[in-house]
């Protein structure tokens, strides 16, 4: 049989509403009660019961983060990221992975209805801002984070990735490359990342007097290592090959460095690289890899701290977009070993 609040305080010596306030954190318990308490706590092997604690409380002390794959390295940081911040807050980060799929987000966002949790924070692909919007007006409260920001009512956190793109873009022109490859144009829609940062490369060449070739941007089939290192060898096949490359995510950008490798090339001599997230592995890969840094950290404190004032209540009542502060990382990949 489990064992019940009662048994806890029969063991410990004080009432049921003593151990209750142990349990919930009330402030006012001399230290001798709470540790005799939190001591019989540990002996009884006592858990409490969730559902009932969550219905007295009117919250769960559960968020949810949906994101579209946990094998990225962006998203495990990420993750990773989220948990300290909501644990320095005493709640509890439930992670979910979508892979993009219509199915799992619209599961997430019906999901949003139940008990379990208090809200959600949501790094949505296929979901539309109509459709996220309507599951805000009838479930939980919720946070958006990426690139889709046309619309809809909720609050959103993201990088102003056309300016990151932009700078990007302009560190590469400013090493006097002139031919400038983009890789990871496609996915998303009109909205999605590849636009958006598509939009911020296509700026800078603009600004530098540079046209854009649609031969030097490639979308692929997706953002993993093998996408930038397929897009890689189809640049090296023009008859004028890049002499440097944007590529719109760090995984893209190590398969990229990869097939240059493989070619018997040198970064960033004979082709300039930069990539966009700052993963570990890019700063360790040889050479280390020219990035975008997004702050994951404060990302992940303001995203968790906006979404606790929505459950709560409080806050400003109009839909809040926070930018993310970011750097740019310059590395190996484009400064070389004497740049350093």
């Amino acid at each position: 049989m489990a064992t019940r609040l009662s048994d806890v305080a029969a063991r410990a010596g004080v009432s049921v509403k003593t151990v209750s306030n142990v349990i919930n954190d009330y402030p006012h318990i001399t230290a001798h009660t709470r540790a005799k308490v939190e001591a019989a706590i540990a002996d009884l092997d006592y858990r409490p019961n969730v559902s009932a604690r969550s219905l007295r409380k009117g919250r769960s002390d559960f968020i949810a983060l949906a994101i579209p794959e946990m094998a990225s390295p962006y998203f495990a940081e990420l993750g990773a990221a989220f948990s300290r911040a909501a644990k320095r807050r005493g709640i509890t980060v439930l992670i979910e992975q979508t892979e993009g799929e219509p199915a799992a987000e619209q599961m997430i966002l019906d999901g949003m209805r139940g008990q379990l949790i208090d809200g959600i924070v949501f790094s949505p692909i296929t979901s539309s801002p109509a459709k996220i919007s309507a599951a805000v007006g009838s479930g939980k409260p919720i946070v958006l984070l990426g690139e889709r920001t046309t619309g809809g009512t909720f609050d959103h956190v993201a990088v102003d990735s056309v300016q990151a793109a932009y700078d990007a873009t302009t560190h590469l022109i400013s090493l006097g490359r002139r031919r400038i490859a983009a890789i990871g144009v496609g996915g998303g829609g009109a909205s999605g990342t590849g636009a958006v940062r598509r939009r911020g490369y296509r700026k800078a060449l603009k600004a530098a007097g540079l046209p854009h070739d649609p031969e030097l941007e490639l979308a692929g089939t997706g953002y993993h290592r093998l996408d930038g290192a397929a897009s890689m060898r189809a640049l090296l096949e023009l008859p004028e090959p890049p002499d440097a490359v944007f590529c719109f995510n760090d995984l893209l950008a190590l398969g990229a460095l990869r097939t240059l490798a493989d070619a018997g090339l040198s970064v960033p001599d004979d082709v300039a690289v930069v990539g966009f997230d700052d993963i570990e592995d890019g700063r360790y890969h040889s050479p280390s890899l020219t990035t975008i840094s997004p702050d994951k950290e404060w990302l992940a404190d303001q995203t968790v701290a906006l979404l606790l004032e929505r459950i709560a209540g409080s806050g400003e009542a109009a839909r809040r977009n926070l930018t993310v502060p970011y750097t740019l990382e310059i590395r190996e990949s484009t400064a070389g070993l004497e740049g350093r």
